[in-house]
């Protein structure tokens, strides 16, 4: 085993970024990724049911808590039917590699997201179906698992999120789960249908103390205007501040559009993900979120986004990160035969509910040589660094490809540095880190679990040092 990094307070995350901004030297170093490990957690099968083990991309399925590392993975259930044909698994790393210390006792969909608190208690998200074996789709019950870090392997304690009446939950969970460590509190989105979120939301107390509704934003200027489904988010508590970030997932709003799209695959329906929204509460317990902000929009050439994760700094800032493409290429020479395409792993930050800057850090245009990056998150060190890990693909000057995770840093002045290539064997491509967002504390230790390139059936586990 190897020694972990100690938890950090959040202070110490201010000093190095306010030392930064005012011209001290705490952001002077090198970027200097060294891998201290890179291995296989497990191989899985393909559920078929429209899910995978990073379905839940924009919540976290690896945490440390202390000295344990803990992953949360899925198995499909011998024959089970889909939907609800898997089941979670929870994973920890030990002296001897990794060990499957529980599973899950019944049928969901989805894969199960974690977090923690640094007194050594861990959560996990779990939708259980509440359906007949034999029954396609149906209710399900959200259930929030709480085990101790120390003795993982005990029996957990089952906890259920407070809601308003009744809400119709679905095997389709698309939920997202949080914590803020220090306080040790969570809260937990699950979207019901096409009209809103359902949240719930449990305090230092331990209590689910309030709960409510997150509304869609309403597209009025579609030709049929309806609510804007916002799915597959970044979420974040911190201080009772609740922060809200995900992509337009609603069938195709365009007739055109829509009907050309069916001509090509042969289905009645094609969802968008062009349009990324935010919003946020000042304090979740009132209820009250604020009105949704168009953070970038790709709708007009029929484009493509995907959210990849959210920070929140010391000065309140919010930080996004998310993947765009400028057009979608099955419509291009029929609808936008003049525009260029383009796809770019972009940034913004919004403060006082203005986006005040938003650029691209990596480009690739079709006119130049840039990489494609197909994952991103942050990562902030023990001194307050922020880090960008991605996976990047491409061709070299020479024609020869290349498949590999990078690192940048975005400086407190918004600046970033150049990127530097992370030398994992197998690079991973779609993944989770150890994130301040699942309440894992700031570290100079990277941990990343993921699909491995060249095994997607494999899921991987780095860790990487930032020296």
């Amino acid at each position: 085993m190897f020694d972990p990094m100690p938890a950090v307070i959040i202070g110490a995350i201010a000093v190095g970024w306010l030392a930064a901004v005012s011209g001290g030297s705490a952001h002077a170093a090198d970027l200097i990724p060294v891998v201290e490990a890179e291995e296989n957690v497990y191989s899985f099968t393909a559920p078929e049911n429209g899910s995978g083990p990073t379905w839940c991309h924009g919540s976290s399925c690896i945490v440390r808590v202390g000295d344990h590392v803990f992953i949360s993975g899925e198995e499909v259930i011998p024959d089970a039917k889909p939907l609800n044909n898997v089941r979670w698994l929870l994973f920890e790393r030990g002296a001897q590699g990794w060990e499957t210390i529980a599973k899950g006792p019944g049928r969901t969909r989805e894969p199960c997201p974690l977090t923690c608190f640094p007194d050594g208690t861990m959560f996990l998200s779990d939708n259980p179906t509440i359906t007949p074996p034999d029954q396609y789709k149906g209710p399900a019950r959200p259930e929030v698992l709480a085990f101790s870090a120390e003795r993982p392997k005990e029996p957990y304690q089952t906890l259920l999120p407070a809601w308003g009446g009744q809400p119709e939950f679905t095997e389709h969970s698309y939920r997202s789960f949080a914590a803020d460590g220090q306080r040790k509190e969570l809260i937990l989105f699950q979207n019901v249908g096409y009209t809103h979120a359902e949240w719930s939301f449990r305090d230092a107390r331990g209590e689910w103390s309030a709960h409510g509704q997150l509304k869609w934003p309403w597209g009025a200027e579609y030709p049929e205007p309806q609510p804007i489904r916002v799915c597959y988010p970044t979420v974040a508590i911190k201080d009772h501040k609740a922060y809200f970030c995900g992509v337009s997932d609603i069938v195709e709003p365009y007739p055109q559009w829509r009907e050309y799209k069916k001509q090509i695959t042969g289905r009645d329906w094609d969802y968008d993900f062009r349009r990324l929204f935010f919003t946020w509460s000042d304090d979740v317990t009132s209820g009250a979120f604020h009105d949704w902000i168009e953070v970038s929009s790709r709708d007009k050439t029929c484009g493509w986004i995907y959210p990849c994760d959210l920070w929140v700094g010391p000065d309140g800032a919010v930080h996004l990160l998310w993947t765009e493409r400028a057009i979608n290429e099955k419509l291009r020479e029929k609808f936008f035969p003049g525009e260029k395409q383009s796809q770019a792993l972009m940034y913004a930050v919004v403060r006082n509910g203005k986006v005040e800057t938003k650029r691209a850090l990596v480009l690739a245009t079709e006119d130049g040589d840039g990489p494609v990056v197909g994952d991103a998150r942050f990562h902030v060190t023990a001194d307050g660094r922020l880090l960008v890990f991605y996976y990047a693909s491409g061709d070299r000057a020479d024609g020869e490809r290349f498949s590999e995770n990078r690192l940048l840093e975005i400086k407190p002045d918004g600046s970033q540095t150049e990127s530097v290539k992370v030398n994992l064997q197998q690079p991973l491509t779609r993944f989770f880190t150890t994130t301040w967002r699942a309440g894992c504390a700031p570290s100079n230790l990277l941990e990343v679990y993921g699909s491995r390139a060249g095994g997607e059936d494999m899921m991987g586990y780095a860790r990487i040092r930032i020296e």
